[in-house]
């Protein structure tokens, strides 16, 4: 989570989005249950991402056609390749990284 968004994301105003989001999806992942597979969400993601300039629009942040219950393989799946703001060196020390582009 950007630190941006931390506020909104512990919001009542976002739990309770997510909360009824899940309710209405029946707690399901949606790109699994597209395959025929039944498997719990953990993840309500949002399909625009939110950003320092969008976070403020409600379409953006709590829209339904924004969101999208995922399981964590498949939300893993959906991150695959950005870059983390940590990662783990040789010796399993944590190390902060700079993920802004070029760096």
């Amino acid at each position: 989570m950007e630190d941006f968004a931390k506020p909104f994301y512990q919001s009542q105003e976002w739990k309770s989005a997510r909360a009824v989001y899940l309710k209405k999806v029946g707690g399901l992942c949606e790109r699994c249950l597209k395959k025929g597979l039944y498997n719990a969400a953990a993840i309500v993601h949002h399909r625009v991402h939110l950003t320092p300039e969008n976070i403020r629009d409600p379409k953006i942040r709590t829209g339904f056609d924004n969101l999208e219950a995922l399981c964590w393989s498949c939300h893993e799946r959906e991150h695959k390749g950005r870059q983390r703001r940590y990662m783990v060196d040789a010796s399993g020390h944590v190390i902060a990284r700079d993920t802004r582009e070029g760096r």
